[in-house]
């Protein structure tokens, strides 16, 4: 007996068609919302990369004000009256038209800034350096103070802690000092010999923290000091508001460890194991903006196994005036120098 299926077939088959509409309906949708979200994606990401393209190649423009504007104009202005002024001041300078020292006013008070602070680099157990220093060129007393009120100069012995701090040898310097007073002790320095041109560093920083002077000189506890010759020296370089000055030299880098100039760092030193020009280090000068930087950037200034190499290497890269002066090369004693080996 054949039953016939046709009519319920068809039904089935009706229900099925609004079932698959609407399944391709939802597919479809969720389709569009796809695309219409990489489509977004896409732009947002080509709008961040132009911006970063303009930000990094500096082609990106920004709106201003009008004030804005005039501030840009007037800054513009005083930068050229400023330069102005800075070249008819040197050339008074170069005619002769120089004072002792500055003066800096604050409100009622006004003082003089002085014209350098020189530091004497000494250590325990060389009382007997500094007492020649003493006799031959440093005023003690009432004239070490006449000293820095006339002639704008400050000079102090540079001395750091013992590594036993209170013991016999930061006890001898403390009385020396409360009888001299012409001491700088460095409480942030450990004194060793090894240690020297982070003593060094330490010296410029507190001296241009202490001393708003316009040059700082670092010199030997052997080495004496004609202070006239070296005022003068100094009022030629008034116009370098960034200078380097000393008996400039270069040499060899020693790699091996039992010399007596070994440099453990030898080998940044290049192939040819040779020193980039560098002043003296029995005594050489910086300006008052070289001091600050030191003071500034202490912590992360590297130091080398000598003072002299490191304070070169500080200042390599950086815009600052390099001054060969023959008159610093205190051991040749050469021609109107102003300073020798005691």
């Amino acid at each position: 007996m054949q039953i016939r299926e046709g009519p319920r077939r068809g039904a089935a088959s009706a229900a099925r068609s609004p079932m698959s509409a609407m399944m391709l309906a939802m597919f479809a949708t969720m389709a569009s919302f796809y695309v219409a979200g990489r489509l977004w994606q896409d732009a947002q990401n080509r709008v961040y990369l132009i911006k970063e393209l303009d930000r990094r190649t500096g082609q990106g423009q920004s709106a201003i004000s009008v004030d804005d504007t005039l501030k840009v104009v007037a800054c513009r202005q005083q930068g050229k009256r400023l330069a102005s002024l800075e070249m008819e001041l040197a050339a008074a300078k170069h005619e002769g038209f120089v004072g002792k020292y500055t003066y800096e006013t604050n409100g009622t008070n006004s003082r003089k800034r002085p014209l350098i602070v020189i530091g004497i680099m000494t250590s325990f157990g060389r009382k007997n350096y500094r007492d020649a220093v003493r006799k031959s060129w440093l005023p003690t007393g009432s004239m070490l103070k006449k000293l820095e009120e006339d002639k704008g100069v400050v000079v102090r012995f540079v001395v750091g802690r013992s590594a036993n701090q209170g013991d016999a040898s930061d006890r001898e310097i403390d009385e020396e000092n409360r009888s001299t007073k012409d001491f700088m002790i460095l409480d942030d320095h450990i004194e060793s010999d090894e240690e020297s041109p982070k003593k060094t560093r330490s010296f410029f920083a507190n001296a241009a923290d202490s001393f708003d002077a316009e040059f700082y000189a670092k010199v030997n506890d052997d080495i004496y000091i004609n202070v006239d010759t070296l005022s003068a020296m100094l009022k030629e370089h008034w116009d370098k508001p960034r200078v380097y000055i000393g008996c400039m030299k270069s040499g060899e880098v020693f790699s091996e460890s039992n010399h007596k100039w070994y440099e453990p760092d030898w080998w940044k030193f290049g192939d040819g194991k040779t020193y980039f020009r560098h002043a003296s280090g029995e005594m050489f000068v910086l300006s008052r903006a070289v001091a600050q930087f030191i003071s500034i950037n202490k912590s992360v200034l590297r130091t080398y196994a000598h003072d002299d190499v490191s304070v070169g290497s500080w200042l390599i890269g950086l815009a600052v005036k390099h001054v060969n002066e023959a008159k610093l090369c205190c051991s040749s004693w050469p021609s109107g120098a102003l300073c020798s080996a005691l």
